[in-house]
């Protein structure tokens, strides 16, 4: 398509689809069951694991591919961007990237630690399919919807995402608590039923619906990735192609790409206020995204849940409070940034995650990690929301937004490189988790003070 004007409701609602697409994989894959898959993995209290020529704690292994993941995108992203604005083709690569990542999910079922580097490729596959897909995806809301549209859009888009991604969360979770009644096997040996004693029979039952329960989290992975990529098409119909010249690819496009780059570079040198805003955005969201992709893990190394039922359906719960809290919190940041602004609403919000740090590094018990779980979402919508929309309104007038996006997603991505790389170093040489969860809080302190330093209207 798209015939639609800019600011056009069904234009509007079409690209906030895209968050109702692929924010399954951040549900499911980054923050719930993909962690607990992986946690099950190890039978041991050590939970070692080799690979790359060394020996990692488990945490910390996922941690450092994560971490590499969003290196690349930091890299490619920027050349993709500008390649895109120079060709007119946007679109095609939010295809690309959406598609890249459903075939990574789907690609989950086979993870197993006997072919660990493989497995590690699938994860790869999904986490770049999503990020790379976000650099597209976030340069269409200047294009698409008018400055005083952008906050509410941005915040309507998380929304949507969230609700969509609990859907299908639910529906994930029934597979891996009741396994039974999908289809999944969960009977035992007659042989058991016939010699066993009551215990031995029940430790077979236990034993079957785990593996069953096990078997369903792998199913889960591929409804991901077809949930994904079947939903994204209403978003690619609607979309404009941007197609608005007749520049070919040729070996010199990438050099173009780079050429927009170092222009929008210098562009921002001249523009204090946007430069500013980027400083503290690279800073606190550095914090931000670390602690939302190492939250499950943390709660299943660091909170003692009296047995693995308990913490499976303990970290389940959790993830449900998280996203159904962030909905009433992405709408609460939107209302409270008309109130206040956008940048001391974020002020706000980064002191509270300056308190969540150090609260997680005392908290033991499931209660404490639920109150935090409700925290966690009450400002991760909101802040996720803002920051995107505030940029926005900072751009000057340009065509090249996407160009202008890269930057924003390059901040985001090496920032979350560095908080990742220094989580997973603290994680792997002390041992723990908390030490490296307190240490966040000297990002969101800086944030608070870069913050401080942006101009307020």
């Amino acid at each position: 398509m798209s015939h639609l004007k800019k600011g056009d409701k069904k234009l509007l609602n079409a690209w906030a689809f895209y968050d109702w697409a692929n924010s399954v994989y951040t549900l499911t894959i980054a923050s719930s069951i993909f962690p607990i898959f992986y946690s099950a993995l190890f039978l041991t209290d050590t939970k070692l694991v080799h690979a790359f020529g060394t020996t990692f704690k488990s945490t910390a292994l996922i941690t450092f591919v994560t971490a590499f993941t969003f290196l690349i995108v930091a890299i490619i992203s920027p050349i993709l961007s500008g390649i895109a604005d120079y060709i007119g083709n946007k679109k095609t690569f939010l295809k690309f990237f959406c598609y890249l990542g459903s075939i990574g999910c789907v690609g989950l079922y086979f993870f197993s630690l006997e072919r660990i580097h493989l497995s590690l490729l699938f994860y790869f596959m999904g986490l770049i399919g999503y990020w790379g897909s976000l650099v597209f995806y976030n340069s269409y809301l200047p294009d698409i919807a008018h400055p005083e549209q952008q906050d509410a859009i941005s915040a309507k888009g998380f929304s949507m995402g969230y609700i969509g991604s609990v859907l299908l969360l639910i529906l994930n979770l029934a597979m891996v608590m009741k396994p039974e009644l999908f289809g999944f096997d969960i009977s035992i040996d007659h042989s058991v039923i016939k010699h066993g004693d009551e215990e031995a029979i029940l430790l077979a039952l236990k034993s079957a619906k785990n593996e069953a329960s096990f078997k369903a989290m792998k199913i889960a992975f591929i409804t991901v990735g077809i949930w994904w990529a079947v939903f994204s098409q209403y978003t690619f119909y609607m979309l404009p192609n941007n197609i608005d010249n007749k520049n070919k690819i040729s070996r010199s496009i990438i050099f173009k790409g780079l050429k927009e780059l170092r222009l929008v570079w210098s562009a921002l040198k001249l523009n204090d206020k946007l430069k500013r805003y980027l400083y503290a955005f690279f800073v606190f969201s550095m914090a931000v995204q670390t602690i939302m992709l190492v939250a499950v893990y943390f709660g299943e190394e660091e909170i003692s849940w009296g047995g693995k039922d308990a913490k499976t359906i303990g970290l389940i719960v959790s993830i449900l409070v998280i996203q159904i809290v962030a909905v009433l919190g992405a709408f609460l940041t939107s209302k409270c940034s008309k109130i206040l602004g956008n940048i001391k609403t974020l002020i706000l919000v980064n002191i509270i995650w300056m308190a969540l740090c150090v609260y997680a590094y005392f908290m033991k018990t499931p209660l404490q990690f639920y109150i935090a779980a409700s925290l966690v979402g009450l400002v991760m919508g909101g802040v996720q929301s803002l920051a995107r929309s505030t940029y926005s309104k900072f751009l000057p007038e340009t065509k090249d937004t996407t160009s202008y996006f890269s930057f924003y997603d390059v901040a985001e991505k090496i920032g979350i490189v560095i908080g990742m790389g220094i989580f997973a170093t603290i994680d792997q040489i002390t041992g723990t988790m908390r030490n490296a969860i307190l240490f966040l809080f000297v990002f969101f302190l800086a944030g608070v003070i870069l913050l401080l330093r942006v101009e307020k209207k």
